[in-house]
């Protein structure tokens, strides 16, 4: 630990030490391009930002960025080995880029996707131009909008970190990922069931922006008939003093003559659209699969595994495949390498069955119990038994002698007993021939006294006679 001299000399405070010479002439114009929000973040098109729709986009985005998509190498059967680290993965699981971890990266895609139809990740910062070879490790990633298309180039709008700002440029397709949604002929289709669903939803906001203004809405039918000029000009000086009676009077109240009859035409408009919001939102809901529980988040078990099935496995494999396509290279996925994600199961597992589950997963050699322990968040057991991909609950059985098959022998207890036959004078050459099972076995009877009292009786045991005579 650092003694009290050397914190005082090393330590630093953001307000006492933020005096660095090089930094006192800097103006806050040469940092940059500032805003007062957030220049990178996701902004919603086509109405989407003033409707039901973006909760929706929300927590689809919310769920898919909590599955953990990972860089990793698989076996010939197609099965995950190990978790390769790169920058690739580095970028999916923890740091993006300069403003976004992995996991609000992954959330800026799906938000992206959904609003406008396809999305492009496109490597920001490599090792190697990607121009020039198809071998680059990339180190940052960043979402962008497609603006234009070509036959081998899109144009796209990226944000500039550097900058502070959004440019467009234009890039190969091959180092660009496109990922298009998976329910776009339901969500992005100019008729599609969304579409429809936020157009009504603009309109029903129009009528209530109407009803909630400060119009009256009256009609004041005059004792005479408005027919001439003269009498028109008349009326209209009469709505006139009504309003101004209204505008300058301290409760907004005024009079009419008793001839005068006032009709009020604010009342609500009787119609079905509402009734139309309740059917499209339910269609809409019945398509991308999900319900009323999924997101007031009241869902059970089943419902939210059907919802991970249908829509949160789809969007999750277009990702993953367009990043595996785009940038893994074809010498790369030979090699096994890939872009898999994981989804953790025991999220949906209530408290009282984790007990039963884990005892079902051990006892079928599945997991093992450090690995339960570490999903149920407790750390590791020092027991070497707890690393065992075993059944604890079964006793260890011998083996068949007649197979030629031995029970097996713990190294420690080994170790042991060759210890004990050797400080009793037998060398190595003595026990090359023997078993495991022998030496242990072995060295039990030399420690119980056994081994001296056999060694004993045989030599107490007499020569038959017809051995001594032949013998001679």
């Amino acid at each position: 630990m650092a003694s009290i001299g050397q914190r005082l000399q090393h330590a630093w405070n953001a307000f006492r030490n933020n005096r660095d010479p090089t930094m006192i002439d800097v103006k806050p114009a040469q940092y940059g391009y500032s805003s007062f929000n957030r220049p990178d973040r996701p902004r919603m098109t086509r109405g989407n930002e003033r409707s039901i729709v973006t909760a929706i986009y929300n927590r689809i985005a919310v769920d898919v960025a909590a599955v953990k998509i990972k860089h990793v190498r698989i076996d010939e059967n197609g099965r995950y080995q190990e978790t390769i680290e790169s920058g690739l993965n580095n970028c999916l699981t923890l740091d993006a880029n300069t403003d976004q971890t992995g996991r609000q990266f992954i959330q800026d895609v799906v938000i992206s996707m959904f609003d406008e139809g396809c999305v492009a990740i496109v490597p920001t910062d490599t090792d190697i131009n990607p121009r020039i070879t198809g071998g680059y490790d990339i180190l940052s990633l960043r979402t962008a909008k497609v603006v234009q298309w070509w036959p081998e180039e899109v144009k796209v709008l990226l944000y500039n970190e550097q900058k502070g700002i959004k440019e467009e440029i234009v890039l190969p397709k091959k180092m660009v990922a496109i990922i298009e949604n998976p329910f776009y002929a339901v969500m992005n289709e100019p008729s599609s069931t969304l579409q429809r669903l936020i157009r009504k939803l603009q309109l029903k906001d129009q009528i209530d922006e109407s009803t909630g203004s400060n119009k009256l809405d009256l009609i004041i039918q005059l004792p005479y008939a408005i027919k001439t000029d003269g009498r028109i000009l008349e009326a209209e000086k009469r709505i006139k003093k009504i309003e101004e009676q209204l505008e300058k009077g301290k409760y907004g109240i005024a009079y009419t003559d008793a001839t005068e009859k006032v009709t009020q035409l604010n009342r609500s408009l009787e119609n079905n659209m509402l009734e139309q919001i309740r059917d499209l939102t339910a269609q809409l809901y019945a398509y991308l699969g999900i319900t009323e529980e999924i997101i007031n988040g009241t869902a059970d078990e089943k419902v939210m595994l059907n919802y991970y099935n249908r829509t949160i496995e789809p969007i999750l494999g277009a990702i993953c495949d367009e990043i595996k396509r785009k940038f893994l290279t074809k010498t790369g996925r030979t090699q096994g390498q890939s872009i898999m994600y994981f989804q953790d199961h025991f999220k949906l597992v209530p408290v009282n069955n984790i007990a039963d589950i884990a005892d079902k997963f051990t006892r079928n050699e599945i997991l093992t119990a450090n690995e339960i322990r570490s999903i149920i968040g407790i750390k590791p057991s020092d027991d070497p038994k707890a690393d065992e991909l075993r059944n604890s609950n079964m006793p260890i059985q011998d083996r068949d002698p007649a197979l030629g098959e031995e029970e097996p022998v713990d190294p420690q207890e080994l170790e042991e007993a060759r210890k004990t036959l050797l400080d009793a004078g037998l060398t190595e050459d003595d026990l090359k021939d023997l078993s495991e099972a022998e030496i242990v076995e072995l060295a039990e009877k030399y420690k119980n006294g056994d081994l001296e009292e056999e060694e004993g009786e045989e030599e107490a045991t007499p020569i038959p006679e017809s051995t001594a005579a032949n013998t001679g």
